[in-house]
C-alpha cells in the first residue's frame, strides 16, 4: 500500500529489527509518545498496517479494589490497540480524535488482558483518502484465559491539522 505517513515508516523500520526486540522497540516508541499508556505499561506485541495486538499486565498500579485489570486500564487497552492502528494510516496533514467508546464489561477478566484490533482495505482507503471522517473499530479484548470480558467499540475521526 502507498502514502505511508510518518508513523507507518517508523513502525516499519522497527518491525525489520530482529524479532525479539520489536514488541519492546514498538512498545517504548509508543509509551514515549502516549505518556498514560506508558505509565500503565502498554505492551505492543504487534502493529501492521492491519492488525495491532497490545497487552497490559495485571500489575498492581492497574489493578481494581477486586485485583483485575481496571475498568479504565482497559478502556486505555482498548483505545490504545484502535488508536496506534488508525494512526497508522491517518495522513501527516490530519489528526486522529477519538469521538467515542461504547464498553461492555461482561464478566470479572483474569490476569492479563491482550487487545486486537484490525482494519480492512475498504477502511483504510476511507482513511488514506478522505479529507474528514470517522471509522468505527471492534477490539477484541480477552484476558490470559481466553476469555472475552469486554466488548468494545472506538470510533475515531481525522481532520485537518489546519483549519481552512
Amino acid at each position: 500500500m502507498q502514502n505511508q505517513n510518518k508513523l507507518s515508516r517508523l513502525v516499519q523500520k522497527v518491525n525489520s529489527a530482529p524479532a525479539f526486540c520489536r514488541s519492546w522497540l514498538l512498545s517504548l516508541l509508543f509509551g514515549r509518545t502516549i505518556k498514560f499508556a506508558g505509565t500503565a505499561g502498554v505492551q505492543v506485541e504487534q502493529l501492521d498496517l492491519h492488525k495491532s495486538r497490545l497487552k497490559l499486565a495485571n500489575r498492581k498500579k492497574v489493578q481494581n479494589h477486586i485485583g483485575s485489570v481496571h475498568a479504565a486500564a482497559t478502556a486505555l487497552l482498548g483505545e490504545s490497540a484502535s488508536g496506534f492502528l488508525l494512526g497508522m494510516h491517518v495522513p501527516d496533514d490530519k489528526i486522529p480524535l477519538l469521538k467515542s467508546m461504547q464498553i461492555q464489561y461482561l464478566k470479572r477478566s483474569t490476569g492479563a488482558l491482550t487487545a486486537q484490533a484490525q482494519l480492512d482495505d475498504a477502511q483504510i482507503s476511507q482513511i488514506r483518502s478522505e479529507d474528514k471522517g470517522e471509522v468505527v473499530i471492534r477490539v477484541s479484548i480477552k484476558d490470559q484465559l481466553g476469555v472475552e470480558p469486554v466488548e468494545a467499540l472506538f470510533t475515531w475521526a481525522w481532520i485537518p491539522k489546519v483549519r481552512k
